[in-house]
């Protein structure tokens, strides 16, 4: 079976174990007769860490090379377009010093961790708990993208489904129970309800398209 590399840029090191699983998942659907490889650019290993985007950009493609980058940019309190436009300003300048290589974007409206408020069982069995029948609410996937902070809620619910209590809680720590969220998710469509997500494999389909990766796939349906 041919392979397709693929690289991860992220905001911060710990949103690549949430995004991985995610396009993963993504990839696997619309390039089935590919196996796929994900590698998360991890800057922080180089001697001189790159600032700015399209140093980030530079760097990955030098030490990652792959058959498509993807660029995650969370939008927090700016517009969404916004982002896209700066990912698209630092693609453009590494396109401009000789490195092209298709590029996604990947922007959610507020930050990742909103892309996990979708399965009470997955937080259950992240938090450790995962026989625990104390009441946990998620937000509707209406008003998913509208949630002020996700990362702050999804911390709330894992130490809350963990049931611990006096300094067992207090030393809990949600920060190394969210990237297991995303492994232990085993349906991500309800995603598609995002403006975001939509926009991701949006972009992944025109992608898969251009490249013929999925021309088999959808041949055979």
């Amino acid at each position: 079976m041919k392979q397709l590399h693929f690289t991860l840029v992220t905001d911060g090191p710990s949103d690549s174990a949430m995004l991985i699983p995610i396009l993963e998942c993504l990839l696997r659907l619309h390039c089935s007769d590919f196996a796929i490889n994900i590698s998360h650019a991890d800057l922080l290993k180089f001697r001189e860490v790159p600032k700015g985007l399209t140093s980030k950009i530079r760097y990955a493609l030098t030490a990652y090379p792959c058959d498509t980058l993807f660029i995650h940019r969370d939008a927090e309190n700016d517009p969404p377009d916004s982002r896209y436009q700066e990912i698209q300003n630092a693609v453009m300048a590494t396109v401009k010093s000789g490195m092209e290589v298709p590029c996604i974007g990947i922007v959610p409206v507020r930050m990742t961790e909103a892309w996990l408020l979708i399965d009470i069982m997955a937080i259950r069995r992240a938090s450790g708990n995962p026989n625990g029948n104390v009441e946990l609410s998620l937000p509707s996937l209406s008003r998913l993208e509208d949630v002020p902070d996700p990362k702050r809620l999804l911390h709330d619910l894992l130490t809350t489904a963990s049931e611990l209590s006096g300094r067992r809680r207090k030393s809990f720590d949600p920060k190394s129970h969210i990237r297991r969220i995303a492994q232990l998710i085993e349906d991500f469509s309800p995603l598609r309800k995002l403006s975001a997500f939509r926009r991701l494999e949006s972009d992944v389909q025109q992608l898969v398209a251009e490249k013929g990766w999925g021309s088999q796939t959808i041949a055979s349906r």
